[in-house]
């Protein structure tokens, strides 16, 4: 593969990458909003809700491993975070339900905005990216 056809893969990549990670800040962004309201006196629709916005968002972060991957094949030496996955899930959604406190709905919550910080950290990193790849054309 020539530089040319290697920076024109590394921006379409990167600009899948982008389109995936403002999907999964929106899924977040939801799944927060639910954290708040769960917080604020939320019940089991609400745990709900929630955690159906955290697996929907769980998968487009499964996309953006992908493209991470992709992206670090295409450009060889260049370091990119790699494996990203959010940090609610397993007990602490079991302990969301069974437990149903407003000291396990705040963590929860805070924890979805921890996610959300840092998949705006990484598209961030995205665009610096993208405005390099492009000065390079």
């Amino acid at each position: 593969m020539n530089d040319q056809t290697q920076i024109n893969r590394a921006l379409s990549l990167t600009h899948q990458l982008i389109s995936t990670l403002d999907e999964a800040e929106k899924k977040l962004s939801s799944a927060r909003n639910w954290g708040i309201v769960d917080v604020l006196g939320g019940g089991l629709i609400t745990d709900l809700i929630k955690h159906s916005k955290l697996n929907d968002a769980a998968g487009s972060m499964e996309n953006v491993n992908y493209y991470l991957r992709e992206l670090k094949n295409v450009l060889g030496g260049i370091t990119m975070p790699q494996d990203y996955s959010m940090n609610v899930g397993g007990f602490l959604t079991f302990a969301d339900f069974f437990f149903d406190s407003g000291i396990i709905d705040v963590y929860v919550t805070a924890k979805i905005m921890n996610s959300l910080s840092e998949v705006r950290r990484l598209r961030d990193k995205c665009y610096e990216l993208r405005s390099k790849l492009n000065q390079a054309v």
